[in-house]
């Protein structure tokens, strides 16, 4: 899902800005660079440059991150993909219409949420 931060035209992004060291890596870099995608990294100390990423990090934490402790890293897969479920496919959200985000992404291309929420 972090392919949600580009800007995309014609199916292909463009630029990506990100917030964060997790993605300031030689892979990364590696993969944008030869897909033709220019990096534009947030300066540290300047969330409000993506508040919706900003937002998101703060739910994803409150939420999940700091409500569990983990014993292995399965178990620790196991609770996220369950956060991840309940926000994209059972949490309706305000910046969407109040619509779930697999809903939304359905209304867009005209299918049915189910036709989302397996492909």
């Amino acid at each position: 899902m972090w392919t949600q931060g580009c800007c995309h035209t014609g199916g292909r992004p463009l630029f990506c800005r990100y917030y964060g060291p997790e993605f300031a890596g030689r892979h990364f870099d590696a993969w944008a660079y030869h897909r033709g995608i220019r990096l534009d990294f947030i300066r540290p100390g300047r969330p409000v440059e993506n508040a919706f990423i900003a937002s998101f990090n703060g739910r994803l934490r409150d939420e999940c991150l700091n409500a569990h402790w983990w014993q292995d890293l399965d178990e620790a897969r196991r609770d996220l993909q369950d956060w991840r479920r309940d926000y994209n496919e059972r949490r309706p959200h305000s910046s969407l219409a109040d619509l779930v985000p697999s809903a939304y992404v359905a209304s867009l291309l005209g299918v049915s949420p189910t036709a989302v929420q397996h492909a």
